[in-house]
């Protein structure tokens, strides 16, 4: 009974902080009680070959992070958790993200390794280019990825993106695709 309690508790919680839905997940805000799957996420070594983020030296590292992310608060949008419906797991994050710096958002994904190849970040990143384009009206959405990284690169191309340009990332060579708003 407690651990349908705690699942129940848990969907509220998601409930409350829900950004979008796709076929199979809900894209949420990650709250600090998210800290313990923040922490998995980034133990991948994919993640620190690829993006250059290291590992949380702690859940509690995990939480203070978590804490600490206002960008939704700031900018109407950020990495949001994706939690499958079926039965309320955290598979990864999916979202957009704006650089002032470069006036650009960036579509950004990161999955735990044993739900890879399963098709959440290419579900996910449609919702979010939907939401992107639909919600904040946006006119151009960018996805960066070290050249190396093939399994990005092909989620890029099968949501529509197209090649922009090479470029660097955490001193690693790099593309960047795009895709624009399409007019009705």
């Amino acid at each position: 009974k407690l651990n349908r309690v705690f699942i129940l508790l848990q969907k509220n919680i998601a409930a409350m902080k829900e950004i979008l839905q796709t076929e199979r997940c809900i894209l949420r805000e990650l709250t600090p009680e998210d800290a313990a799957f923040a922490f998995e996420l980034n133990l991948d070594p994919l993640v620190f070959k690829y993006t250059g983020d290291g590992p949380f030296a702690s859940i509690e590292d995990a939480r203070k992070f978590l804490e600490n992310y206002d960008y939704r608060k700031l900018h109407d949008m950020g990495r949001w958790g994706v939690e499958r419906k079926s039965d309320g797991k955290l598979l990864g994050w999916c979202g957009l993200k704006y650089h002032p710096d470069l006036e650009e958002v960036d579509l950004g994904y990161r999955f735990l390794i044993q739900h890879r190849n399963e098709g959440y970040a290419t579900e996910t990143s449609l919702g979010c280019l939907d939401y992107g384009f639909n919600t904040l009206n946006l006119d151009r959405i960018v996805a960066n990825a070290v050249k190396e990284n093939g399994a990005s690169i092909k989620v890029m191309q099968k949501i529509g993106m197209q090649f922009c340009k090479e470029t660097t990332l955490h001193d690693q060579a790099s593309v960047q695709y795009e895709i624009f708003r399409k007019i009705k």
